[in-house]
């Protein structure tokens, strides 16, 4: 299955690949902040004068990272009314953003265009983000972050404003690329939502006739129950193995067995409970919904209820979403541009990731005819920032496919 992470950050970059003037007004006014420190003091004393409450500087951000520029917009918008005042008070500032490449000090309608595609850009990031974690991320998040994304962008594409609409239509075909094909849903993503005790089996079944209709939608969700039912059966399979191992024990041994009751199920071949887990599991009530809510200790708790399906939930909850982290699945520029170098110039930013990428191919010329030690040397060098970095830049560089 395809990497969650790497999915969304293609289909941000598609939306963003035409990015509206408004933005790109709003980047020229921050460049102007953060290119000296008396401009930046300037800036400093506007927010002053205007009380605003948050603490830091605008940010730049990076062509190569979609959310530094989600992340530049949100800032930006908390100093909107500095950026304003600044506009009043430096003349400076008027000529640069009118002279030259300038487009313009930002207008009303930029900053409002910027306010309506934060919240967009807000839950792309978000959805990274919580996809590639390494200690708290299970695999039902993998379909439930592609519902909430899919129904976010049909949502999009019925916006009166036509930028949001255009980035929103760009966003959904490339959705449908990946996503959007009924042929190619992974049943074992789906099945591990329903072993979710939020959401089950009537969640899932939403979603399929939501996204791709009754037709598609009821075929998918017939294959669903089918292919729920024969996994299970499969590890019940494996579960009465066990236990038939240990009544042929305690059936031949009056010491452990007293009353008689593993000589009597193996002599009718009758079980306790006729009802099998999975239905007892899919007919109680879900548990109230949270956003706190420990799946993981769910399953420990109530392994004892359900042991068949505890052992599932083990395996199938455990299989990972995404194999990268968020900085990574954004870009390398992530590991360059930290929060301490963050007014580095995107050709700066070029030149750190080229000239590190430049040493290590030199090393690797060096050592070439030792095969060995070229072995060791490639080791401890991606075991390394750098070669984290060298990774991630080569992340960033695969085709869409």
């Amino acid at each position: 299955m395809r990497c969650c992470a790497h999915i969304i950050n293609l289909i941000v970059k598609e939306g963003l690949k035409e990015i509206d003037e408004s933005v790109l007004r709003i980047r020229s006014a921050v460049k102007y902040v953060r290119s000296s420190p008396s401009r930046a003091s300037r800036f400093q004393k506007c927010v002053e004068l205007e009380k605003i409450q948050y603490k830091g500087l605008p940010c730049m951000d990076v062509e190569t990272r979609w959310n530094s520029t989600y992340q530049m917009l949100e800032v930006a918008l908390k100093h909107r009314k500095a950026f304003e005042l600044l506009a009043l008070k430096d003349n400076a500032y008027i000529g640069e953003m009118n002279g030259g490449k300038g487009k313009g000090v930002p207008s009303d309608s930029d900053w409002e265009y910027a306010e309506s595609i934060v919240p967009f850009l807000r839950l792309f990031s978000d959805a990274t983000i919580r996809v590639s974690g390494t200690l708290y991320v299970t695999s039902d998040m993998y379909m439930k972050e592609v519902f909430a994304i899919g129904r976010f962008i049909r949502h999009s594409c019925d916006s009166v404003d036509f930028s949001t609409m255009s980035m929103a239509e760009r966003m959904r075909v490339k959705y449908e690329k990946y996503w959007g094909n009924p042929d190619s849903v992974n049943m074992l993503l789906l099945i591990a939502i329903v072993l979710n005790p939020m959401q089950k089996i009537e969640y899932v079944n939403y979603f399929l006739d939501y996204f791709f209709g009754e037709e598609k939608g009821g075929e998918l969700k017939s294959k669903l129950s089918k292919c729920i039912k024969l996994l299970y059966q499969q590890y019940q399979s494996s579960e009465e193995a066990s236990e038939a191992d240990t009544q042929d024990v305690q059936a031949n041994n009056i010491n452990t067995d007293l009353h008689g009751m593993g000589f009597f199920l193996q002599a009718t071949g009758r079980r306790t409970n006729t009802r099998s887990e999975l239905d007892r599991y899919l007919q109680e009530e879900c548990e109230p919904y949270s956003h706190k809510f420990d799946i993981l200790n769910w399953w420990k708790v109530n392994s004892t209820r359900f042991p068949i399906l505890g052992n599932m939930a083990r395996e199938v909850l455990a299989i990972p979403v995404s194999t990268v982290a968020s900085e990574s699945a954004f870009s390398t520029g992530g590991r360059v541009l930290d929060l301490y170098r963050s007014s580095l110039t995107p050709r700066m930013v070029e030149a750190l990731v080229c000239t590190g990428d430049w040493l290590k191919e030199d090393l690797f010329s060096a050592l070439d005819d030792d095969g060995e030690v070229l072995q060791q040397v490639d080791q401890d060098i991606f075991s390394s920032n750098d070669g984290a970095c060298s990774m991630a830049a080569s992340i960033d560089n695969l085709d869409d496919d």
